[in-house]
């Protein structure tokens, strides 16, 4: 589904992403663990388009997407939720939908998706984004992410700073998503993330270190220094 074959990504002069490869197959949930500043942001702005790679491949498909521009990949598939969600906080909550449908380039603005795994969103439509409370809001960064038809959904840190009732909705969510779309998430939360992955990812100094299954990281010390465990 996306294969991303040595990137090599840079901040300026500052060489950040050292030959990470990595796959996430349909319907499947991906985790890339790692420390803070290890690179994992990194690595899911270099496969959206955000801070493109100077070296490597990022394959959807098997169509290289390397050189495309943000809303090419958007429009063919790829959905992205930023740590900071990337909502309007100014517009309305069918305002944020509509625009992510005409970006999309969804018949009519059609974001009848989004309310799919989120409903509740459906009562906040005239309300301003800015004013959700901070679950609200990430659903409505997700609900958006998934307007049109999606091949991946990208998140990073889908969880952080929400209350625990909130992650066990988003939680719900996710799984139900992965059941239709590929899924590959940055998450802190170590516990939820094995939990919830297939399979995992753990980054360290801009290098992929480790790959394998969730029980492989919860038996194996040396794997588990690599990570903040929740």
């Amino acid at each position: 589904m996306l294969e991303v074959r040595d990137i090599h990504t840079f901040y300026g002069d500052s060489h950040i992403l050292f030959g990470v490869s990595l796959e996430i197959k349909k319907q499947e949930i991906v985790a890339l663990l790692g420390r803070n500043g290890v690179g994992k942001t990194t690595t899911l702005r270099s496969i959206m388009g955000l801070t493109p790679p100077k070296k490597g491949t990022v394959l959807l498909n098997g169509e290289d997407i390397t050189h495309e521009p943000i809303h090419k990949r958007a429009k063919i598939g790829i959905g992205y939720v930023p740590e900071d969600r990337g909502i309007f906080p100014g517009l309305t909550v069918h305002e944020n939908l509509t625009i992510a449908a005409d970006g999309v380039g969804a018949p009519g603005g059609n974001y009848e998706d989004a309310f799919k795994f989120f409903p509740e969103l459906g009562k906040y439509l005239p309300s301003k984004a800015g004013r959700l409370s901070g679950g609200e809001q990430q659903m409505l960064a997700v609900a958006r992410a998934l307007v049109g038809t999606k091949h991946v959904l990208i998140l990073d840190e889908p969880t952080q700073g929400l209350a625990p009732k909130v992650v066990d909705r988003i939680t719900h969510a996710i799984k139900g998503i992965s059941k239709e779309t590929s899924i590959l998430m940055v998450e802190q939360n170590t516990d939820l993330a094995l939990r919830l992955a297939d399979r995992v990812y753990i980054m360290r100094d801009g290098n992929i270190v480790f790959s394998g299954v969730p029980q492989q990281v919860r038996d194996d010390e040396k794997v588990q220094s690599y990570l903040v465990i929740s």
